[in-house]
């Protein structure tokens, strides 16, 4: 096998991802998209982020181009969806980072920040799912219940509209519907099959002590998780709220500038 072989198929057992090192010295920025999303989630971070630190955009397994990554699993628990990442942190030799998170991707460095803590310097959460309330438990077995009668992408676009019903959030939800059709009836449902640990682990993550700063930025908007989120952050000194006027749950993209300035000025602060 020629060169060109040996690298295609080494790609095949990391996730893809984009590299932006804009100075040696500067620290680490991990970006996680939630479900349904990829790199092209964070395109109105990437310009500011990297004047002031270096960037790892990641797509997670099956979004993406994170395609047909090995070894392949019949269905995913956390720990494999941990592993992937912690594996670009190793291969790129960054030893620890900030991550900006998205959604579900919140959930996912819950996980990570329990498996390895040592990886995390600070953390800024975007439209973050914390706490398993009526809200989150009915919307989590109403997609499981529908997974019965519509395909992903009908399902996906119902669940968008209920995510992000306002006009306002228009864009936001288009841009969403169209990196979502990248992903398959199979690989949507290995995702959903998270569920059974996904109550579990939102209870563990909301009564353990944080070993990091992190910051929550929600949209006034975000009616499914915004009340876990505040209930959340007022359990803990080292974790403050932000809420977004006129944005809705993925407020990065619909209040992206106040989203970044917010962000990049809690990251600068020491830890």
């Amino acid at each position: 096998m020629n060169l060109r072989g040996n690298l295609q198929v080494l790609l095949r057992y990391m996730l893809h991802y984009e590299k932006v090192v804009t100075h040696p010295n500067y620290s680490w920025v991990v970006f996680l998209h939630g479900a349904g999303g990829s790199i092209q989630t964070w395109k109105y971070q990437k310009e500011d982020f990297q004047r002031y630190f270096n960037l790892l955009l990641i797509d997670l397994r099956d979004h993406g181009k994170s395609k047909n990554i090995h070894p392949s699993f019949e269905a995913y628990d956390f720990s494999v969806i941990s592993a992937d990442i912690k594996a670009v942190l190793d291969a790129e030799k960054i030893e620890k980072a900030h991550f900006v998170t998205l959604s579900f991707g919140s959930v996912l460095l819950q996980d990570f920040s329990i498996r390895y803590p040592q990886a995390i310097g600070q953390a800024v959460v975007s439209g973050g799912i914390f706490k398993g309330n009526l809200a989150i438990k009915s919307f989590v077995n109403l997609a499981r219940f529908m997974n019965h009668w519509l395909g992903y992408e009908n399902m996906y676009s119902l669940f968008s509209y209920l995510l992000m019903p306002r006009k306002r959030n228009q864009v936001a939800r288009r841009i969403y519907q169209m990196q979502a059709r990248k992903l398959s009836q199979k690989e949507y449902l290995k995702w959903v099959g998270l569920y059974r640990e996904f109550f579990s682990l939102l209870k563990k993550f909301y009564h353990q002590v944080l070993p990091f700063s992190l910051l929550v930025v929600m949209g006034e908007d975000d009616h499914v998780f915004v009340q876990g989120a505040r209930s959340f952050v007022k359990q803990r000194n080292n974790v403050k709220l932000i809420e977004l006027e006129k944005a809705g749950h993925i407020c990065n993209i619909e209040q992206h500038e106040d989203f970044n300035r917010t962000a990049i000025n809690f990251l600068l602060q020491p830890a």
